[in-house]
């Protein structure tokens, strides 16, 4: 039998390479979408949807997986999850029409569902000391979203969009496979019988957890919204190939999965709030310059008219998205700090309810992207719908949290008094 510290190691390395893989089939579309939408003639409330649908189902089903875990494991819902995923991303390959992409989508965001089973998990397998570090380990599996960036321009330049899916498939088998022969479960680390699904829920009373759904939602669901949405934003934008497009999308998302175990170490030693506080400042800062569209300036001088044009170039561009997404991935562990101290002997539960609110994030924005864009024809009407969720967050942590604990201080996680 292996000892603690090998089963512990072997279990949040395992979880987090199966959570990277989950991951990167979720957010497929993101790349597959682009030759589809071409294929289909598709617009951009169309796109929108297809690449999201995934998540959808990603995020409803993270509640009811948490559960799951707290009563039966990790190990057994996590396996059971990938094996069930497996048939519908094949099919995908088969798909013609634009409602066989709407169904196997909604199959295949099952294994977005993946991170409130893996979170819980890897948990209870630390400290409290420790669990920070840990989750945000498992959750730099986020990275899965920039793995996809590369590995399926490669297979679609090599062969056609038709072998991403049947490579997939299998890559999700022999993951799940992996997964069961290198993993442990304890007995202790499940909910006792006695407690129901719904004395678990009855945490929803609680206003803090509905202040973690909002935070989530824009570190996780704008993570997942604007992984699905930059390169084809690359693509019309500044006219890249699909391939550079990307690879330079994968500078927002790759930080945004691989830092999140940075902002684990951070969220516990500096405290959940103060690191929540600070991303969300940086957010709102380089969301509203990148929220100003290209434009073209006439001003009249004394010499006559002058022309200015005023919009961000491809290196500043991406150099802010980069930037995002090492704020978000910080932020994204930083709400899950919050999570275990708050509610240690719950975290399935609550970690469903905080995760279903980020993915419902992540589902809902690339459609109103893509409705924007095709209402105003303003691509960067994105960055302005982010930038004002933003807004929202700032102003209800300032009046919930900051104005009772010092923003610069030494400070629980999260602040006395501040539920209320």
């Amino acid at each position: 039998m292996a000892s603690e510290k090998m089963q512990q190691g072997l279990v949040l390395g395992m979880s987090t390479m199966a959570f990277t893989i989950c991951f990167m089939i979720w957010m497929m579309f993101a790349v597959l979408g682009v030759p589809i939408k071409e294929l289909l003639q598709l617009n951009e409330t169309q796109f929108g949807l297809m690449a999201a649908t995934p998540v959808l189902t990603g995020s409803l089903v993270r509640l009811p997986l948490g559960m799951l875990t707290d009563k039966f494991g990790g190990r057994i819902v996590f396996f059971v999850l990938m094996l069930v995923c497996v048939l519908p991303i094949y099919l995908i390959s088969a798909a013609t029409e634009y409602w066989h992409f709407l169904v196997l989508g909604l199959f295949v965001g099952l294994a977005g569902g993946s991170f409130s089973v893996g979170i819980a998990y890897v948990a209870k397998w630390f400290s409290k000391q420790t669990q920070g570090t840990a989750m945000g380990v498992f959750g730099a599996g986020n990275a899965g979203a920039a793995l996809t960036k590369f590995v399926a321009p490669a297979i679609i330049a090599a062969a056609s969009w038709q072998m991403v899916p049947k490579v997939y498939s299998a890559i999700m088998f022999i993951t799940a496979l992996l997964f069961w022969f290198f993993t442990y479960q304890k007995k202790e680390h499940l909910v006792p019988s006695s407690v129901s699904f719904m004395d678990q829920l009855k945490t929803l009373k609680d206003p803090r957890v509905w202040r973690y759904c909002q935070y989530y939602s824009i570190v996780f669901g704008g993570y997942v919204a604007l992984s699905l949405w930059m390169t084809k934003y690359y693509v019309q934008e500044y006219g890249f190939t699909l391939q550079t497009a990307a690879l330079l999308a994968a500078c927002f998302s790759l930080p945004g999965g691989v830092l999140r175990a940075i902002g684990g170490w951070m969220s516990d030693k500096w405290g959940a709030h103060q690191v929540t506080w600070w991303v969300m400042w940086v957010s709102w800062i380089c969301l509203f310059i990148l929220s100003y569209p290209q434009t073209e300036l006439v001003v009249q001088t004394v010499n006559g008219p002058k022309q200015f044009s005023i919009g961000l170039n491809e290196y500043v561009f991406t150099a802010l998205m980069f930037i995002i997404g090492i704020a978000w991935a910080f932020g994204k562990a930083s709400v899950f700090k919050y999570i275990s101290d708050d509610y240690p002997q719950n975290i399935g539960a609550i970690s469903g309810i905080v995760g279903l609110a980020g993915g419902l994030g992540g589902f809902i924005l690339p459609i109103m992207f893509g409705a924007l864009v095709d209402f105003t024809g303003v691509r960067s009407s994105c960055f302005m719908l982010m930038y004002g969720v933003v807004w929202v967050s700032l102003i209800w942590m300032y009046l919930s949290e900051v104005r009772k604990t010092p923003v610069l201080g030494t400070g629980s996680s999260s602040p006395v008094g501040s539920a209320s």
